[in-house]
């Protein structure tokens, strides 16, 4: 590995990221709970007595459709930021074992 690892700059990343990554969740979770409210308000507005014909409406409905758009894109956002995150933590470990690996050869070449 030849470019230096700055554990600095990965603990910044996963500092200044965790908000964003937290509101990434937040928002991925709501978007799952509402997908069940959404469904049940179209399934009510149906003109349909079955309740089957109703769930087909609901769930061909633009405005569900437009709700699992919203939730694919929150699904991406949310794991693109965990995977940063994972990353960023990845590199203070390999520094952190690089750093350590240099102390015990300084301890040999002593």
């Amino acid at each position: 590995m030849d470019r230096e690892i700055d554990p600095n700059r990965a603990v910044d990343f996963i500092r200044d990221n965790g908000k964003v990554y937290a509101k990434a969740k937040a928002d991925r979770i709501y978007m799952e709970e509402y997908r069940k409210s959404l469904k049940a308000i179209l399934m009510k507005q149906s003109l349909e007595t079955a309740v089957n014909a109703q769930e087909r409406e609901a769930y061909s409905h633009a405005e569900y459709i437009k709700l699992l758009e919203g939730l694919r894109e929150a699904v991406e956002t949310e794991e693109r930021l965990r995977w940063e995150m994972v990353a960023a933590q990845a590199r203070v470990e390999v520094w952190r074992s690089q750093e350590a690996s240099n102390r015990a050869m300084d301890k040999i070449t002593i």
